[in-house]
C-alpha cells in the first residue's frame, strides 16, 4: 500500500500537509459517520507511519516496484526498465523502494513521452532533472545521439543528448546524487552545471539574465550553497569557474562534455584548499561586476547552507513555450 496515495499527498509533503490530509479523510471515512471502515483503517495506518519521521523514512526505503499504469503499449518498456532498476537496486541497496503510477489519460499525454523524476543534489539540496530517474521510450533510446554524433546545427546536442520535445518532468524525488566524494569530483560537478545552466538550450546568451529563469535560480544556488558538506566549497568554486569561463571568456564551452579535457584542466590547476577559497571569492566579485549576478561574493557558510536546505522547496517545473 502506498501511504502517500492513500492520503492523496506527494512524497515531499510536509508534516502539516500530512496532518491536514489525514484529518479531512478521517472525518470523511469514519464509521461512526457512515463512512467506509476499511478505508478509514487504511487512512489511519498511513497517518500512523507518515507522521513519524523514522517510520516514514523506513517506508520510503522499503522494497517494492515501479508500476506504470499506462496500458499494454508500455508493457515491454516497463519490463525492460524494471529489470534494469532491479539489477541496480540489488547491487546498491536491496531495500530501495520506488512505486510510481502514471495515468496518461489524466495527464493528457501519450506513450511517446519521456518521463523524468527529480534527482536531489546532496551538495546544495537542489531538485531537478539532474541525477533523477528517467523513463525513455525505445524509440527515443534508439534515436539518441551522443555528443560526438550530434547533428550539425543542433546546439542542444553539443552538451546534452537527452533533450526531447515530448518531455514530462515530475516534481517527485526518488534519488540523491552524491558528487562530493573528492575535491575533484565536487569541482567537476559544479563546473559542468555552471556551464550548462548558463546556456539557453545549448546556446550562449549575451546576458545571463536572459537564460531560462529556473536555470538561473539553480545557477545562483550552485554558486552559493554547499559549505556544510565535505568538499562542498570545491563544488561552489567549480560552478563559479564554469559560469565565468562560459560567459566572460572566449573559452569553447563544448569542452564541458569532454571528461578528458576536464581531468587535464583539473590537473593543471594544482591548488590547495586555501587558494581555492580565495579563488572562489575572487570569482564571486567578478561575476557580480561583469554579469551583475545577484549572489554574494562569499558563499554561504556551513550553517547558512544547512538552513537553506532545510527551508528550500522544489518549485514545479514550468514547460517552456516553443520547446
Amino acid at each position: 500500500m502506498n501511504y502517500y496515495s492513500v492520503l492523496g499527498i506527494d512524497p515531499t509533503a510536509t508534516s502539516e500537509q500530512i496532518k491536514t490530509a489525514y484529518r479531512k479523510l478521517a472525518r470523511q471515512h469514519h464509521p461512526d459517520s457512515g463512512g467506509d471502515a476499511e478505508k478509514f483503517k487504511q487512512v489511519t495506518e498511513a497517518y500512523d507511519v507518515l507522521k513519524d519521521a523514522h517510520k516514514r523514512a523506513a517506508f520510503d526505503h522499503r522494497s517494492t516496484r515501479i508500476h506504470i499504469n499506462a496500458g499494454d503499449v508500455f508493457e515491454d518498456l516497463h519490463q525492460a526498465f524494471a529489470f534494469r532498476q532491479r539489477a541496480s537496486q540489488q547491487r546498491r541497496n536491496k531495500n530501495l523502494s520506488i512505486e510510481v503510477e502514471i495515468d496518461l489519460e489524466e495527464l493528457g499525454l501519450d506513450s511517446s513521452y519521456v518521463f523524468s523524476w527529480c534527482g536531489k543534489v546532496h551538495v546544495n539540496g537542489l531538485m531537478y532533472g539532474n541525477g533523477g530517474l528517467k523513463l525513455w521510450t525505445r524509440k527515443f533510446v534508439h534515436n539518441m545521439r551522443t555528443h560526438e554524433n550530434s547533428v550539425d546545427g543542433d546546439a542542444r546536442g553539443k552538451v546534452e543528448f537527452c533533450f526531447d520535445d515530448k518531455y514530462y518532468q515530475f516534481n517527485d524525488n526518488y534519488s540523491t546524487s552524491y558528487t562530493n566524494a573528492t575535491a575533484m569530483q565536487a569541482w567537476r560537478a559544479g563546473f559542468r552545471e555552471g556551464v550548462k545552466m548558463a546556456l539557453d538550450q545549448g546556446n550562449k546568451v549575451d546576458d545571463i539574465s536572459k537564460t531560462w529563469w529556473q536555470n538561473l535560480d539553480r545557477l545562483k544556488i550552485w554558486c552559493s550553497v554547499g559549505a556544510d558538506v565535505e568538499n562542498g566549497l570545491w563544488s561552489i568554486y567549480g560552478a563559479r569557474e564554469g559560469l565565468y569561463k562560459t560567459m566572460c571568456t572566449d573559452w569553447d564551452f563544448v569542452n564541458v562534455r569532454d571528461f578528458k579535457w576536464l581531468n587535464e584542466y583539473w590537473d593543471s590547476k594544482n591548488i590547495d584548499e586555501d587558494q581555492m577559497e580565495e579563488n572562489t571569492i575572487d570569482l564571486g566579485y567578478k561575476l557580480i561586476e561583469e554579469l551583475d549576478l545577484p549572489i554574494a561574493a562569499e558563499p554561504l557558510d556551513g550553517n547558512q547552507s544547512l538552513f537553506f536546505k532545510t527551508v528550500y522547496m522544489n518549485p514545479s517545473r514550468i514547460p517552456r513555450k516553443g520547446r
